[in-house]
């Protein structure tokens, strides 16, 4: 059966696909396709691996030997399910394969904000240590974790993982109900109320209509002045003008933003062109451990050998 994986690069350099081309013999890797080229490579494919491909559902109809879609990321959103469910094509995802990244990357930005390294690492490139009357600078707070709240909105398995680490740093854990909820569960907070009571809120949830922009102007007013923006699930749940905005007037006190509403940004975004010391910007990384990365290419093995003897594993559709 012809295969063909649309765009490899993405995925990292010093990956074993040893497995990948056992089980795929007549595996073919791009490192990239663009759009212009995607239809002639999955040409009389039965399976199709990708990251990022888009599949509408007129290239679907136009390619009636396409069998499976395998996707080594979680999110389902550049695939028509509903043609691929039409035209019988299998769509799987892979999950959990990232997690403890992710959730080491959230703690990487949150301490490096709580304890103002940004701030203190230019104060001492500028001099200001050196001139200091005392051994130290302590110009900027400096805050534990331990006596701060945690605001965690979207609590799947990327969610539960930071809450995990949260507990050991011994802080306290807001879990947000679906905001505009009418009926909220006994172990979760109101939207507005996690706003309102953290001093750190760490986004994991999916982007779709009911969550596009979902911090904008007036959710960065309820928050607290000294509170923390952590995004490193999709650009599109936070206005950027509106974030750079609130960072440039103090409405919080910073954030650290691994993903964009564009990616990549080549049209540009606010928050490329903020100057403070109090937003980190990552280019879509947190989930991107070596490790996370194999496990990744592990997974989407997994779900095509599951395929392939007539098992459903990791299917969307």
């Amino acid at each position: 059966m012809k295969a063909v994986f649309l765009d490899f690069a993405t995925m990292g350099p010093g990956l074993d696909v040893s497995a990948m081309r056992a089980l795929l013999p007549e595996l073919e890797i791009f490192d990239s396709t663009r759009s212009d080229e995607l239809e002639q490579r999955i040409t009389g494919a039965g399976i199709v691996l990708t990251n990022k491909a888009r599949f509408s559902g007129e290239l679907l109809s136009r390619n009636p030997s396409l069998r499976l879609i395998g996707l080594t990321a979680t999110g389902t959103d550049n695939v028509n399910l509903d043609a691929a469910r039409e035209h019988g094509v299998a769509v799987c995802n892979i999950r959990n394969y990232c997690t403890t990244s992710v959730a080491e990357h959230v703690f990487g930005c949150l301490l490096s904000l709580a304890h103002n390294l940004p701030r203190y690492d230019a104060a001492v490139k500028r001099g200001a240590w050196q001139e200091s009357k005392d051994f130290c600078l302590l110009t900027y707070p400096i805050r534990e974790l331990s006596s701060m709240t945690l605001g965690i909105v979207g609590y799947g398995a990327l969610g539960k993982g930071v809450a995990r680490i949260a507990k050991a740093f011994g802080m306290n854990i807001l879990v947000s109900a679906r905001p505009g909820a009418t009926s909220i569960e006994a172990d979760r907070v109101a939207f507005e109320e996690v706003l309102e009571r953290s001093d750190a809120v760490s986004l994991h949830c999916p982007l779709t209509p009911e969550t596009t922009n979902l911090f904008g102007a007036r959710e960065f007013q309820k928050m607290k002045s000294d509170a923390i923006l952590i995004n490193s699930a999709r650009g599109g749940l936070i206005d950027s003008a509106a974030l750079a905005r609130a960072l440039e007037t103090g409405a919080i006190a910073g954030a650290a933003i691994d993903v964009l509403p564009q990616e990549p940004p080549v049209g540009g975004n606010p928050l490329l062109d903020y100057a403070g010391s109090n937003l980190l910007i990552t280019p879509h990384i947190a989930w991107a451990t070596n490790d996370a990365r194999q496990t990744a290419i592990d997974e989407l093995v997994a779900n095509v050998a599951a395929f392939l003897a007539g098992e459903r594993r990791n299917r969307v559709i």
